[in-house]
């Protein structure tokens, strides 16, 4: 698969990474983890608005937010990892760089392998893949949701 069926700010990520070494992808996604946003505080009490991912070895929650303004509003997401996790947070950084700000249509169309297209698979786990994997998972049932709720 080609970064073609990617939104262009998640394909410029993913040729970042596929420009690099192995040990150079991982000090990019460790950049990435530094990277990810704190919640915003009305979030930051309210941890019933998160979801958790339990598919991630660390605790990471998610949720999303859709702006008002027309039929493509944007999809805002948020999301909550330790600094002690900067692989889980490195993901959702990528994730959240790559894909914050979107419609619902351009998430939803992102491919389900694309976290296997930053070239990480034989520097983290299986099981780290499969959290990644599942976040972007998460995201998408929660855009889908939410725009079946909209329309």
């Amino acid at each position: 698969m080609t970064t073609q069926a990617l939104p262009s700010a998640l394909a410029a990520i993913v040729d970042d990474f596929q420009a690099l070494t192995e040990p150079e992808r991982l000090q990019l996604l460790l950049e990435f983890s530094q990277g990810l946003p704190d919640l915003p505080e009305r979030l930051k009490d309210h941890p019933e608005l998160l979801e958790q991912v339990v598919e991630c070895q660390s605790p990471l929650f998610l949720t999303i937010e859709t702006e008002k303004g027309g039929p493509a509003g944007a999809v805002r997401l948020y999301f909550k990892a330790p600094p002690e996790a900067p692989t889980t947070r490195g993901f959702a950084g990528v994730l959240h760089e790559g894909l914050d700000g979107l419609s619902a249509e351009e998430i939803l169309s992102v491919p389900d392998d694309m976290p296997e297209l930053l070239g990480l698979t034989r520097a983290i786990t299986p099981l780290r893949m499969r959290g990644m994997t599942a976040m972007l998972g998460r995201i998408k049932r929660k855009v889908a949701a939410s725009s079946a709720v909209r329309s």
